[in-house]
């Protein structure tokens, strides 16, 4: 198989990633979104928010990529609800199953490329990582925000899990940190996040 097929091969592929749908619901609250137009309006929040950035020198283009695949995987292993615990349980093994076939359909310079920047993304190590991840945690805070909590409220999150599952926001953007904690204080004032008083 030439290297063009291969790649058109994959490009055909990942479009079964605008099927794969999430549990965050459209700003607007009219629908879930699904994983492409996380992707998308990832990148977009990774070139408008990098200046929120804790690191002065990054690698803006592989910070981009890392969002544009990091859920690549979930056309074979399907969207985990991040505060579904039980799922969590054999999801590491799941999407490196799937990251080997999906990514294996390129060509094999490309393939390692997209293998290397996956398997960055999940480690969250290096500066670019950490950004990503931030950004990644941030945008669905943002959604369940700005939809009134539904979404928490449906799955019974509180505010200490809410904290918990995102606090390496930090770790890549301390002042969105700063946000997300105002969010999340408001969010309990008006009714959109249980408060955990444990």
């Amino acid at each position: 198989m030439d290297r063009l097929t291969r790649q058109i091969n994959f490009l055909v592929e990942i479009d079964k990633l605008k099927h794969i749908g999430r549990q965050t619901l459209l700003m607007d609250g009219s629908r879930n979104e699904n994983d492409a137009e996380h992707s998308w309006h990832l990148a977009m929040a990774v070139i408008i928010l990098s200046e929120e950035s804790n690191f002065q020198h990054i690698d803006m283009l592989q910070v981009i990529k890392m969002v544009l695949i990091h859920d690549i995987v979930e056309i074979d292993a399907g969207d985990t609800y991040a505060y579904d615990t039980r799922a969590h349980h054999d999801k590491q093994e799941r999407e490196q199953k799937a990251a080997r076939r999906i990514f294996g359909l390129l060509p094999d310079d490309q393939r390692d490329e997209m293998m290397a920047l996956w398997e960055a993304f999940e480690a969250g190590t290096s500066d670019e990582a950490k950004l990503a991840n931030a950004l990644d945690r941030f945008m669905p805070i943002l959604h369940n925000y700005r939809t009134k909590g539904r979404q928490w409220l449906k799955h019974e999150v509180t505010d200490k899990m809410v904290i918990n599952r995102n606090k390496n926001i930090n770790d890549g953007a301390a002042g969105l940190w700063e946000y997300v904690l105002t969010m999340i204080k408001s969010a309990v004032e008006e009714g959109m996040l249980s408060q955990d008083v444990r």
